[in-house]
């Protein structure tokens, strides 16, 4: 049921935070979006002013050059006069003559009174219309002295209407017919192009980098930006320099090449803040996923522990008890040599277990730093031979034999004798317990630069790369099935690496499974 409801927790929990990260995707392009559609919709507000300035500049142009052929001629026109225009436009590179005529004639007409329903006499209306013709002569000599030339247009356009109101309309209408037959490069210029474009986008507030350019009938004209390429996602059209009717060849684009760079820019603070806050979550989740494993994982290393050292208690104290008894029986107390025999076994028992909680208490100890360890120089070698002779009775019982291979020629170090050579000790008595066969271990000595290294080499059952990242923990033993066949808690190679680190040294075992282990340790030599 534990690790049903574990299992359950870990999923929730993943759940939510998967959930909490999608919310912040989801938010991130929803946000996108509405910049898109906000720098889209500036945007056509920028072209489509720009548009209408442009139109608005020509105009005035041509106003000025309408006003001082005026003043030239000193001619006001009247609305009830027939009106008569000429505009004359030379361009000296091409040699091209554009001669522009506007005549606005003025009808009267006599209209009933009773036609309006109304009681007043027959009154006069004027209607107004428009002819409008624009003539274009090719590598001609004609100026404002020779409009009433009688020579042949090479291009001739001819177009009329009504008019409404006769000032604006009738220059309107004359500015626009003139421009159209004009170059694009004498309507406007990339410079000027350039100018109105920034300073709307400014007033917009996008201060990205953009091109631009013209096309003309779906074909690009010299009139654009450098490095002008279109995008289809980036770049925004609209049309300029319409005519009368409302048409027009020309199209503007703009585009704008850091287009997602500037959109991201709006939004990389508050995407930031919403990153760290995530990985806030993100760490703090795993930690306390981290926690809650390493927590089931410490109670079953306990409860593992506390098997163990059952069985480590269970077997002595048998043994003692069967010993007390067989003390007990008749025939056996006036047996001196039986008596003495039975009071070494419950000595060696009872050291046994002594050996047992001393073994824990001094993994205590290094744990609260209690331990009391004073180096000496000492001889390694020498060291060896003590924990050799240490596990000699185990090692005889066993039948089995150490073969040392002494190859180091400087072997002195600053060590503790005693915990050195109970790390040895447990060393060898791994080697001995986790060897199936009968136990062969093998002891070398070498010197590496100033360090001093000792291997103790088993044929054991040896472990696989699970084991010997976690062989130096506290409480680990590999599993070996519910045989106790293998005695032991888990504290010894513990003891081990704590020990050999506060000799300012390393251990770590190389091993593969059936192949047994070599277990290394490094140790500083005294210069």
């Amino acid at each position: 049921m534990n690790k049903l409801f574990f299992r359950l927790l870990v999923l929730l929990m993943s759940l939510s935070l998967i959930g909490i990260i999608l919310v912040q995707v989801y938010w991130f392009n929803t946000s996108f979006k509405n910049n898109d559609e906000q720098f889209k919709f500036h945007v056509k507000q920028v072209i489509g002013n720009v548009a209408d300035k442009l139109q608005k500049q020509e105009a005035y142009s041509f106003y000025d050059k309408y006003n001082h052929y005026k003043d030239s001629t000193g001619k006001v026109p009247k609305k009830n006069d027939l009106l008569e225009f000429y505009y004359v436009q030379k361009n000296p590179k091409t040699n091209k003559t554009i001669i522009y005529s506007n005549s606005i004639i003025s009808e009267d007409y006599k209209i009933s009174s009773s036609f309006f329903d109304k009681k007043f006499d027959t009154e006069r209306f004027k209607n107004f219309n428009s002819k409008r013709v624009t003539e274009v002569y090719n590598n001609n000599n004609i100026d404002n002295s020779g409009v009433g030339q009688s020579l042949i247009p090479d291009v001739r356009i001819e177009k009329s209407g009504n008019l409404d109101i006769l000032d604006n309309a009738q220059f309107e209408i004359f500015f626009k017919d003139i421009a159209s037959a004009m170059p694009l490069e004498e309507r406007v210029s990339k410079e000027i192009l350039q100018k109105l474009i920034k300073k709307e986008l400014e007033e917009r507030g996008v201060n990205t980098k953009f091109e631009f350019g013209i096309y003309s009938n779906n074909l690009a004209t010299k009139v654009k930006s450098d490095d002008f390429k279109y995008d289809k996602n980036a770049t925004y059209s609209i049309p300029i320099f319409t005519d009368n009717e409302g048409n027009s060849k020309y199209q503007l684009l703009v585009t704008f090449p850091h287009k997602k760079k500037f959109l991201l820019s709006e939004l990389v603070s508050i995407t930031i803040l919403s990153i760290i806050f995530t990985l806030i979550i993100l760490i703090a989740y795993s930690s306390a996923l981290n926690q809650l494993i390493r927590q089931r994982h410490i109670s079953e290393i306990k409860t593992d522990f506390i098997n163990n050292m059952t069985h480590e208690f269970k077997t002595p104290i048998a043994t003692i008890n069967l010993a007390l008894d067989a003390i007990k029986n008749p025939k056996i107390i006036d047996d001196k040599e039986k008596v003495l025999r039975y009071l070494q076994m419950i000595r060696d028992e009872n050291k046994r277990m002594h050996a047992q909680v001393e073994n824990v208490l001094r993994i205590s100890k290094l744990e609260k730093k209690e331990l009391d360890i004073a180096k000496e120089s000492c001889n390694l070698e020498e060291i060896i031979n003590e924990a050799i002779e240490h596990v000699n009775l185990i090692l005889e019982d066993r039948e089995g034999t150490v073969t040392t291979h002494y190859d180091a020629t400087r072997k002195t170090v600053l060590l503790n004798d005693v915990h050195f050579t109970n790390v040895l000790v447990n060393i060898l008595e791994n080697a001995i317990k986790y060897s199936p066969d009968v136990p062969k271990i093998d002891v070398y000595t070498e010197n590496v630069k100033d360090m001093v290294i000792i291997k103790v080499k088993d044929n054991g059952l040896g472990m696989g790369k699970t084991a010997q990242k976690r062989i130096f923990e506290k409480f680990y033993r590999e599993h070996t099935g519910d045989l106790h066949n293998v005695k032991g808690h888990g504290l010894g190679l513990a003891y081990v690496k704590r020990i050999v680190e506060d000799h300012n040294g390393q251990v770590y075992v190389e091993s593969e499974k059936g192949k047994g282990s070599t277990f290394i340790i490094k140790l500083p030599l005294i210069n």
